[in-house]
């Protein structure tokens, strides 16, 4: 049997050129048979398109009201930071995922450092983490839907179609047979971004702009002076639109030839973050304060709802990716290393679609309850995507290579390693602070959406 081999006489300089894929056998998923899913099925192109997708879809929809916060230019200089701290996170994964092949999830990774307690508490984050993003999605869809239908019933209705189709659409069971829905998604996501952000620089001034005036000139700001919480607040928002680390393990773990992961990763990161950039510059100088959150409002009229249209799609698939990993996540933990995990069996098929059902009520409680797109956004980056980007992996690392004293640059390594951890926790502890009192302030500002609201939440600003 050709199982996957790594040369175990130096972990450090394993060379990923003989690690061999296998057809037959998986260290998580175990047998891969003809009578069960093939979870060892997407290939390159897939990978890069399926990181791409748990990224953009949600994180760049807040990306111009955060460059609002924060400024043009301090703003594309977090962007950046931030996308280059992120995506050297993601490469971690990578290795740590090649060097100790039986990690499915960040949890795996958990257990591996700190033993049963690191396990529990990166088991409940990741899972609290998705739900939460699927939540978003759920919120992003019901906004998507009121825009699109002039508000044609009570959002209450909208959140829970958008549920329900959350829930359809996840109950597929491998990663690899959604990867189409991703190459679908992905480009209805970027057309209706690219479509507002071409439309705002030809229309005389945003919706939300004051109407009284002959002449109207952006009030962008090229540095702006945010207060504290304003500011950390937009940099959660800039965090959570990189968040999708937590999500490649598991695409890793799927894919046929995990030594192509560092190539997947570069382009994902490089066409990520030239499309946030792009979108967040010319979204914000166009529309300064008044631009709409989500960002797909900003020019408001037809083009809203034309740009709605395009979204719905790319929303769905979203929703679905998000929905899919925590399901998948907590349905492997429960059978693995029992026949049921890749056979066609009742316990199989019962446990998966209680996985999925269960992922799709709780993301809709929370989407009826913190119906405020960036709060909800800000609140997820800043209390949840730290502990799942930024910590495990700066431990990672010092894990796999705090014996490593001999190697070049190791001292440089070990300090960049531990700055992660350090600011990661900041960012975690500060941010939740800052989101918290947004969403307070948005419950107490006049035309504040409430819990389970039947209002229009297509009209925000």
């Amino acid at each position: 049997m050709d199982v996957t081999e790594i040369p175990r006489k130096d972990e450090e300089d394993f060379d990923l050129k003989k690690i061999q894929t296998t057809p037959d056998h998986d260290d998580v998923f175990g047998e891969i048979t003809e009578e069960g899913p093939n979870y060892r099925n997407v290939g390159l192109v897939g990978t890069v398109i399926l990181m791409m997708k748990t990224q953009i879809g949600l994180g760049v929809l807040s990306i111009p009201t955060a460059f609002d916060a924060l400024g043009m230019v301090p703003g594309v200089i977090c962007l950046c930071v931030i996308a280059f701290i992120m995506t050297w996170t993601n490469y971690v994964i990578g290795t740590f995922k090649l060097k100790h092949r039986e990690v499915y999830s960040i949890d795996d990774a958990g257990a591996i450092m700190f033993g049963h307690a690191g396990r529990a508490v990166l088991a409940i984050a990741f899972c609290l983490y998705w739900i939460f993003v699927v939540g978003s999605g759920i919120l992003g869809l019901s906004i998507g839907l009121n825009a699109v239908s002039k508000h044609g019933t009570c959002t209450a209705v909208f959140t829970a179609v958008a549920a329900i189709v959350g829930f359809a659409f996840s109950s597929v069971r491998t990663l690899g047979r959604i990867t189409w829905l991703a190459w679908v998604g992905l480009p209805c996501i970027l057309v209706a971004v690219m479509t507002v952000t071409i439309a705002v620089s030809f229309q005389d001034r945003p919706p939300n702009a004051p109407q009284d005036t002959a002449v109207w000139v952006s009030d962008f700001k090229v540095v702006a002076s945010p207060s504290f919480t304003k500011a950390i607040t937009a940099i959660s928002s800039l965090v959570f639109a990189y968040s999708g680390t937590p999500g490649f393990f598991a695409i890793v773990s799927e894919m046929r030839n995990p030594r192509k992961y560092t190539t997947a990763l570069v382009w994902c990161q490089s066409g990520v973050t030239a499309v946030y950039i792009t979108v967040g510059c010319i979204v914000y100088y166009y529309c300064g304060s008044y631009v709409s959150s989500p960002a797909l409002g900003s020019a408001g009229g037809e083009v809203k709802k034309i740009a709605y249209g395009f979204a719905l799609p790319g929303l769905i698939v979203t929703t679905t990716i998000c929905s899919h990993i925590p399901a998948k996540y907590i349905f492997v933990h429960l059978l693995r290393g029992t026949r049921h995990i890749n056979k066609n069996t009742p316990t199989h098929w019962i446990t998966w679609l209680s996985c999925t059902f269960c992922i799709a009520v709780i993301a809709w409680i929370i989407a009826s309850t913190v119906p405020v797109f960036d709060s909800l956004v800000s609140l997820i980056g800043a209390l949840l995507g730290p502990l799942m980007s930024f910590q495990p992996m700066g431990c990672m690392w010092l894990y796999d290579n705090w014996s490593r004293r001999e190697k070049r640059f190791w001292l440089v390594k070990t300090c960049w390693s531990g700055f992660i951890v350090l600011l990661g926790t900041f960012l975690m502890v500060a941010g939740t602070y800052g989101s918290i009192v947004s969403i307070m302030e948005a419950y107490a500002a006049s035309g504040g959406s409430a819990a389970f609201s039947c209002g229009d939440n297509s009209n925000s600003s």
